[in-house]
C-alpha cells in the first residue's frame, strides 16, 4: 500500500541497488516461447535470438508472423529509460506516433501509421483509432495511458487494420502490452535511482516459488520527476512535472496438466501537470509586456498561474482461464473489469493569450463596469469511466489447418464534465504587471463576490455520460496445404461487430443545450452501428529464413457524437482498407535479419471537427462556438512504406535500424456552417491528418563484453522524424493559393539521442545475487524543437518544446 510517492521511493531505495541493459530476445511468455522455438534449430550466441508474438492470439515466432509488427522487449525499454508509454514518443518505432493530448499528459494520442486520431477523443462518446491492450485485455480511454509500466516482456506494434481479430477501433494498428507472468520459481529484482529534475525511480518484482501448484508474483513501482519549467506563483506547482506509483500482483494457479486460472489486479496513481504553452511569434495584435516572445526552450514561465496535479486513479480485475481439452485445441477465457478517475487540470496557455487589438487591456465584467484584462483560462475536468469485457477463444490446429475463433461482449460507461475560468488579471491597463484573481472571481454573474471561496463553485461549461456496448464474433484459418511441403499459407478470417452508443449531452457552454426546434433541453444520443472486417493473407516461405506475403484487411473506428457540439448529432464510424505485401528475411548465418512492408489503402467516412457559433434559442448566435463533428464525402487514401534491420556483426555488438515512410490522404471538406470565423460558405477546406510525420527513422547500438568481475554493457539511439501537423484545419482558408490563407504551422523535425552505460554481472558474494550500475540520459545532445505549433492570426504563434537533457543513474540487484 502507498502513502506518499516520497515514502515509497525510500522503502524501495532501501532494498534496491540498480539497472541492468540486456540486450535478450522479446519473448511473450517463457513457456510459450521455448515451445514456438522447440522446432527450430538451436541458436547460437552468435545468432539473432527468435521473437516470439501473440499477434495471432498464439505465440508464433515474429519473423514468421505474416504481418508488420515492430516489437520492444522489456530490456529494450529499459535501455531508453521508458518511464510510461508518453516515452515512446521520441520515435522509437517509426511508425508508431505518441504524444500528450495538447498540454495533457494525462491523456495520450495514439497513431499508428498516421491513422488513429484526427480530432478531439479526449471524451466520452468518441475513440481513437488504435486498440491498446494490456495482456489481451483493451484499454478504453486515453486517460490512463500515461501511468507508470509494470514489468513489461514486450510491447508489440500491429501495424494497419487490425479489425479481424482484434475488432473496434484498429483501424491504425493495435498496441499489444505484455507483461511478465509468474515463473513459480524464486526471483526478486529490485531497481532504484535518481536523476535531475528531482527525479527518481524505484522497482520491486519479486516472484514467488510455488506453492501447492500457486505462483505469485508482486511488482511496485514508483517514479517521480520535478517541473521541468518552473511556475513563478509561489506555492504552485510548475510544469510538466509527474508522480507516478503502482501496485500489481499476479496469481497462476496450474491445478492439472492442461488447465490454468491466472488472477491478475493492478493498482495505478498518476499525477502529472500541463506541459507549458511558449509564445513564439506575436500576431497581429499589440503584445502585453509580461506576454514576451520566449524563443528558446523556457525553464521559467512568463507568468505565475495557479496550478495543481491532474489526478489519474486506475484500478484492473482481470481472470484468465485456459483449458486443454486436447494436445491440438485450447478454450481460453479473458475476463475482466476496469475502473478510472481522471482529473484534467491544465492552466499551461496564460503566456500565449496577452495581446489586445488596440493595445489597452480592458475588458467588461457582467455588470459592464470596465476592469483590466483577466488572462490565464483554467480549464478543470473530471473523466470517469468503468469498462467490463468478456473474450472467449477456441485455438486449434487440425491437419494442414491452423486456426482460431471466438466472440467477445464489452461495455463501458464514461461521464465527464469540464469548468474554464480565469486566474490572472492584468495590474493596469497597459498590463505591465498581474494579480492573481480570487478563486470565486467571475465574469459571467453578476454575484460573483457571494460565491464560496473554492474552483469547485465555478459553473460546469460541459458535461455529458455515455454507456457503450459492443458485442462481437470472430473466426480466423490458416491453410497449409501438405502437397506444397507446408511452404504456401492462405489465411482467411471474418468478423462481425455491433456497437451501440447510449448516453446524454447534459451541458454545452454552461447552459442546455439547444435542439433545432430551438427548446432548452438534455439532448440524447441513441446509436448503433454494425460492421463486418475480413482478412485474406497468402504467405510463402520462399526458403527456411525468406518469408514473403501479401494481406488485405479493414478496420474501423466507432462512430459517436462530439460532447462539445450543440446538437449531439452521432457520427458514423470511419474504415480504412489496405493492401499490403511484405517480406521478412534473415542472412549471414542468422546474424542478420531485414524485414519490409510496403502499403496502400483507403480511407473513408473521415470524421472531422468544424467550429460553429452557438446558437441561444433566444437571442441567437454567440460569440461563443461549439465544434460540430460530421463523417466528410470523398475517400481518402494511405500508402507508406517501412523497413527494420537488425545485425549481429560480432559477439555482444547488435545493430538495428529502422525507417517509416507515411502519406495520408484526406479529402478536403465542406464546412456546414459557413457563417464560422475564416470560413466561406460551400467551400472545401484542406484537411491535414495531425501526429504524422512524413519521414521517420530511428537507429539502435548494443554492445556488451566482459570485463574482470563484471559485464559491461551500452546502449545508444538515435531518432528522427520530419515534424507533424498538430491541427487539422488551417487557421484561415479563404480559398486554394488565395494570398489571405494563413496555412497550419508544421512542427519542427528533430534528432534525438539517448543513451545507457553501465557495469553488470557483478557478483556480491550472497548466492547468486547480482549487482548492476548503470548512467542513462534521454535526449543526450540536449537538442530543442517545437514539436506542436499552433497558430493565431491575432495573438501569434505558440508551441510545446521537447523535454530537455535528462541524466540519471541507477542501481539493480537481483536474486
Amino acid at each position: 500500500m502507498f502513502v506518499t510517492s516520497k515514502a515509497a521511493l525510500r522503502l524501495l531505495a532501501a532494498s534496491a541497488l540498480s539497472s541492468t541493459l540486456l540486450v535478450s530476445p522479446a519473448l511473450a511468455d517463457p513457456q510459450a516461447a521455448a515451445a514456438a522455438a522447440s522446432a527450430e534449430p538451436a541458436q547460437t550466441a552468435d545468432q539473432l535470438g527468435d521473437i516470439v508474438v501473440t499477434a495471432e492470439k498464439r505465440p508464433q515466432n515474429a519473423q514468421k508472423t505474416p504481418i508488420s509488427i515492430s516489437v520492444m522487449s522489456g530490456d529494450d525499454l529499459a535501455n531508453r529509460h521508458v518511464v510510461s508509454l508518453v516515452d515512446l514518443g521520441d520515435g522509437a518505432i517509426p511508425s508508431l506516433k505518441v504524444a500528450p493530448f495538447y498540454s495533457r499528459n494525462s491523456a495520450l494520442i495514439v497513431n499508428i501509421r498516421g491513422v488513429g486520431v484526427l480530432g478531439d477523443s479526449n471524451q466520452p462518446a468518441r475513440d481513437q483509432g488504435v486498440g491498446v491492450y494490456v495482456d489481451g485485455v483493451y484499454l478504453g480511454r486515453a486517460q490512463g495511458l500515461g501511468t507508470a509500466l509494470f514489468d513489461i516482456d514486450n510491447v508489440e506494434v500491429l501495424k494497419g487494420p487490425q479489425g479481424t481479430l482484434f475488432g473496434r477501433n484498429t483501424e491504425g494498428g493495435a498496441l499489444n502490452i505484455v507483461t511478465k507472468r509468474p515463473s513459480g520459481h524464486f526471483h526478486l529484482n529490485t531497481i532504484a535511482g535518481v536523476n535531475n529534475y528531482g527525479g527518481a525511480k524505484g522497482e520491486v518484482h519479486l516472484d514467488l516459488p510455488a506453492v501447492a501448484d500457486l505462483s505469485v508474483k508482486i511488482d511496485a513501482v514508483v517514479a517521480h520527476r520535478g517541473p521541468l519549467v518552473r511556475n513563478p506563483l509561489d506555492g504552485a506547482d510548475g510544469f510538466n512535472a509527474y508522480d507516478k506509483r503502482g501496485l500489481r500482483y499476479e496469481l497462476l494457479w496450474k491445478p492439472a496438466a492442461g488447465f490454468s486460472a491466472d488472477y491478475a489486479f493492478d493498482t495505478s496513481y498518476d499525477a502529472s501537470t500541463p506541459l507549458y504553452l511558449q509564445l513564439l511569434a506575436p500576431g497581429s495584435y499589440t503584445q502585453a509586456p509580461i506576454g514576451v516572445v520566449q524563443g528558446r526552450r523556457a525553464r521559467n514561465a512568463a507568468v505565475g498561474v495557479p496550478q495543481q496535479p491532474s489526478i489519474g486513479k486506475v484500478r484492473g480485475n482481470q481472470l484468465t482461464l485456459a483449458y486443454e481439452p486436447a494436445a491440438s485445441l485450447t478454450v481460453k477465457s479473458i475476463s475482466a473489469y476496469r475502473t478510472m478517475t481522471q482529473t484534467q487540470y491544465d492552466n499551461g496557455s496564460a503566456s500565449t493569450t496577452l495581446s489586445a487589438k488596440d493595445g489597452v487591456f480592458t475588458t467588461k465584467d457582467a455588470r459592464g463596469n470596465t476592469i483590466p484584462w483577466v488572462f490565464a483560462r483554467y480549464s478543470l475536468a473530471d473523466f470517469r469511466q468503468n469498462q467490463f469485457s468478456q473474450e472467449v477463444q477456441l485455438i486449434g490446429d487440425l491437419p494442414d489447418i491452423k486456426f482460431v475463433a471466438g466472440a467477445l461482449y464489452y461495455q463501458e460507461h464514461v461521464e465527464d464534465n469540464a469548468r474554464a475560468f480565469y486566474t490572472d488579471q492584468c495590474s493596469n491597463a497597459r498590463c505591465t504587471g498581474y494579480v492573481i484573481l480570487p478563486p470565486n472571481f467571475r465574469t459571467d454573474v453578476i454575484n460573483y463576490a457571494a460565491l464560496p471561496l473554492d474552483y469547485t463553485a465555478q459553473r460546469i461549461d460541459r458535461a455529458s455520460y455515455v454507456t457503450t456496448r459492443s458485442i462481437g464474433a470472430f473466426g480466423q484459418a490458416t491453410w497449409s496445404p501438405t502437397a506444397l511441403d507446408d511452404r504456401v499459407h492462405v489465411t482467411g478470417g471474418l468478423r462481425w461487430t455491433r456497437d451501440s452508443k447510449l448516453g446524454t449531452l447534459l451541458t454545452v457552454n454552461g447552459k442546455l443545450p439547444v435542439d433545432r426546434a430551438g427548446v432548452s433541453r438534455q439532448l440524447p444520443l441513441d446509436a448503433h452501428w454494425s460492421r463486418i472486417d475480413p482478412m485474406v493473407n497468402v504467405a510463402v516461405d520462399a526458403t527456411r529464413d525468406v518469408h514473403v506475403y501479401g494481406k488485405w484487411s479493414t478496420g474501423y473506428k466507432s462512430g459517436g457524437a462530439n460532447s462539445r457540439s450543440q446538437e449531439y448529432d452521432a457520427f458514423n464510424p470511419e474504415t480504412v482498407s489496405v493492401f499490403e505485401i511484405g517480406a521478412k528475411t534473415e542472412f549471414l548465418d542468422h546474424r542478420a535479419r531485414f524485414n519490409l512492408a510496403a502499403y496502400a489503402g483507403t480511407y473513408k467516412d473521415i470524421q472531422v471537427d468544424f467550429q460553429r457559433p452557438y446558437i441561444d434559442g433566444k437571442n441567437g448566435a454567440t460569440t461563443r462556438t461549439t465544434i460540430a463533428t460530421l463523417n466528410a464525402p470523398g475517400t481518402g487514401g494511405i500508402h507508406g512504406l517501412e523497413a527494420e534491420l537488425t545485425v549481429l556483426p560480432a559477439r555482444g555488438l547488435t545493430l538495428h535500424g529502422s525507417y517509416a515512410h507515411t502519406y495520408v490522404h484526406i479529402p478536403a471538406a465542406v464546412n456546414p456552417y459557413p457563417n464560422a470565423k475564416g470560413d466561406v460558405s460551400a467551400l472545401a477546406v484542406p484537411i491535414y491528418q495531425p501526429y504524422t510525420p512524413s519521414d521517420s527513422a530511428s537507429v539502435a547500438v548494443d554492445y556488451e563484453t566482459p570485463v574482470p568481475g563484471a559485464t559491461l554493457r551500452a546502449h545508444l539511439d538515435g531518432n528522427y522524424d520530419s515534424g507533424f501537423f498538430s491541427d487539422s484545419k488551417d487557421p484561415v482558408y479563404v480559398g486554394p493559393g488565395a494570398a489571405a490563407n494563413v496555412y497550419q504551422p508544421k512542427g519542427d523535425s528533430a534528432v534525438l539521442v539517448n543513451g545507457t552505460l553501465g557495469l553488470a554481472d557483478i557478483a556480491m558474494g550472497q548466492g547468486d545475487a547480482r549487482l548492476a550500475v548503470s548512467l542513462w540520459a534521454r535526449n543526450l545532445l540536449n537538442e530543442q524543437h517545437v514539436f506542436y505549433k499552433s497558430l493565431a492570426v491575432t495573438t501569434g504563434l505558440s508551441g510545446f518544446y521537447n523535454e530537455p537533457r535528462t541524466l540519471g543513474v541507477q542501481a539493480q540487484v537481483t536474486f
